[in-house]
């Protein structure tokens, strides 16, 4: 299959996104420079009267007359031939509904006005003022008020929704969110006010009979038989309209009806076994969509975002190689040669796919903020638990309310001590506790990381020992186990249970270190794994050999009675930690 087939096409495809953002702007300039002269009403329908001249000055220029016209054409030819490819309406985010239903709203309310307006101005001449769309309303066609509020609001949020879906992975645009949503509301808002005042203000004046013939004859509108053609026109492309939206779902209907006769050109397999037929020239994402596999997309199959990033099993070779824009992406994400964005990525042959983000987990925020190891990767780490002694004897003597209390007490502690010595609280399992180190930074500083988190851990024990005095019959007491090296790193889980965490020997042998705290009658059992790690200079603790459940070889580790001895940071060089 040529290379030019294996390339994203229609709605996916560079030129077809450019076309349709750059035509999107134009008439989002449009609707905002047009509310804004609404806004001028508030001071007055002169005020209206003298900023629509200045609207009109430009817009009625040949050339941005056409870019307009041009615009439109193009921003709902795109629309409706985005319906026809799009081969489900699944995985469609809400505000991707919202964009959509919103834009097909926008010409029910706008065929009428700009018939009524632009047209009576461009074929004959009639000049339709500012006053003269207000009078007409609010004096002859009130019922037009709610199709002109819904006009405004309709054009001005899918503008919005449609920066929004665009911006939303520049650089900074977060930071101006604030600001961005603050002047979305007050456009619209601005420009309402400025309708109903100037509107008020115009039936005030129209109670002049006088100045209303005098103001209706000005007008030049069109009449008799004139009148009743252009009324006639205004029909023929109001239903002209409605014609193209069913005929592009029914011409959708009917192409997808002819695919499912026909056989598929390709088979890709999923992690989970299934097997679904690809059609020539769709892409991973719009497969898996068809056939209701969950995948995740937060841009929406345009690729602007990674996080429906697939990992390819068999037939990797096969592929084409990423487009200018896909790897791009990828780059921004560190992802391996072996993983590709499942919205540009066109089969030519069998493949084995694997999505790597949840779906109900998938966010901007993976788009490159988020680092790839979320979908799965080994790492050097450092990993500790944590595990009250004696906790079953503790909750025999108390009521389940004290329990909890006492419970939810230590859990803030230790969780504070953890978090502020650089730790990432992987999850509370009964009164146990498991802390990832240094994901982010490296071996090193998560290695000397976990032993700082240790000594805040023991010191925040005390505090918390001696506020619950009272309420103990014994002070609590606690046994920490610590051991660094490869882990396999991803979230993991089902639905809302997913998170981040780690899995393999590193973590069995943290936790058996850990319950070896208590045979040992000791705080702490840190491995010389992590001491090495650090780089650091300890002569606290005693040197053992450890033999720890379900491993064949020892575990080389200090034993640590009081974990307070620690060191608490480092010195000025940065470099070594020496005991206190």
């Amino acid at each position: 299959m040529s290379d030019d087939v294996a390339k994203p096409r229609g709605r996916n495809s560079p030129l077809w996104r450019r076309v349709h953002t750059l035509s999107g702007l134009v008439l989002f300039t449009y609707v905002a420079t047009h509310l804004l002269n609404h806004a001028a009403g508030i001071l007055s329908i002169e005020a209206l009267l003298t900023s629509g001249k200045w609207f009109m000055i430009f817009w009625h220029q040949a050339l941005p007359t056409a870019a307009l016209y041009s615009a439109l054409t193009l921003h709902l030819a795109i629309a409706l031939v985005a319906i026809f490819r799009r081969d489900s309406l699944r995985g469609m985010s809400r505000a991707e509904i919202a964009q959509l239903t919103l834009g097909l709203s926008i010409p029910v309310f706008l065929i009428n006005h700009a018939m009524g307006t632009r047209a009576l101005d461009e074929f004959f001449d009639a000049d339709p003022s500012y006053l003269y769309v207000q009078l007409v309303v609010w004096k002859f066609a009130p019922h037009y008020i709610v199709s002109q509020t819904l006009l405004l609001l309709t054009s001005w949020i899918h503008g919005c929704i449609g920066l929004h879906l665009w911006l939303r992975f520049k650089p900074g645009y977060r930071r101006l969110l604030p600001l961005w949503l603050t002047l979305a509301v007050m456009v619209p808002t601005l420009s309402l006010a400025g309708f109903v005042a100037s509107g008020m203000e115009v039936l005030r004046m129209a109670e002049d009979s006088a100045w209303l013939g005098f103001v209706l004859k000005s007008f030049a509108l069109p009449r008799g038989a004139e009148q009743q053609a252009f009324l006639t026109w205004v029909r023929t492309v109001e239903y002209s309209y409605y014609g193209l939206v069913l005929l592009a779902f029914a011409a959708r209907s009917v192409r997808l009806h002819i695919l499912k006769k026909t056989e598929p050109d390709v088979t890709l397999t999923y992690h989970t076994g299934q097997k679904v037929g690809l059609r020539a020239g769709a892409t991973i994402l719009e497969t898996s969509r068809r056939a209701g596999i969950p995948h995740a997309s937060v841009c929406g199959g345009r690729g602007r975002c990674s996080t429906c990033r697939v990992w390819i099993g068999s037939g990797l070779d096969t592929l084409p190689p990423p487009s200018e824009l896909e790897a791009k992406v990828l780059k921004r994400v560190g992802a391996p040669d072996n993983v590709r964005l499942a919205c540009q990525t066109v089969p030519t042959v069998d493949l084995e796919v694997t999505p790597l983000l949840p779906p109900a987990q998938a966010r901007v925020e993976d788009t490159g903020a988020r680092p790839d190891y979320h979908a799965g990767q080994e790492r050097d780490i450092v990993v500790l638990f944590a595990d009250i002694r004696g906790f079953t004897e503790l909750t025999e003597q108390r009521l389940p309310y004290d329990t909890v209390f006492i419970l939810n007490r230590y859990f803030s502690e230790m969780g504070h001590a953890i978090e502020s010595a650089g730790g990432r609280i992987d999850k509370f399992i009964g009164d146990g506790i498991m802390a990832l180190f240094g994901i982010d930074r490296g071996m090193k500083v998560g290695a000397r990381n976990a032993i700082l988190a240790a000594r805040y851990m023991g010191e925040n024990l005390q505090r918390l020992n001696a506020s619950l005095a009272a309420d103990l019959d014994k002070p609590l007491r606690i046994g920490i186990g610590i051991h660094g090296g490869p882990a396999i790193v991803g979230e993991l889980g089902y639905r809302d249970t997913m998170g981040l965490t780690a899995v393999g020997d590193t973590v069995n042998t943290a936790s058996r270190l850990e319950a070896l705290t208590k045979e040992h009658g000791v705080q702490l059992i840190l491995s010389e794994a992590v001491i090495t790690a650090a780089d650091l200079v300890l002569e606290i603790g005693e040197r053992a050999e450890i033999t720890a459940r379900g491993r064949e070889q020892s575990v080389s580790a200090r034993l640590i009675e009081d974990v307070t001895a620690l060191p608490a940071a480092l010195n000025e060089r940065g470099d070594r930690v020496q005991p206190e």
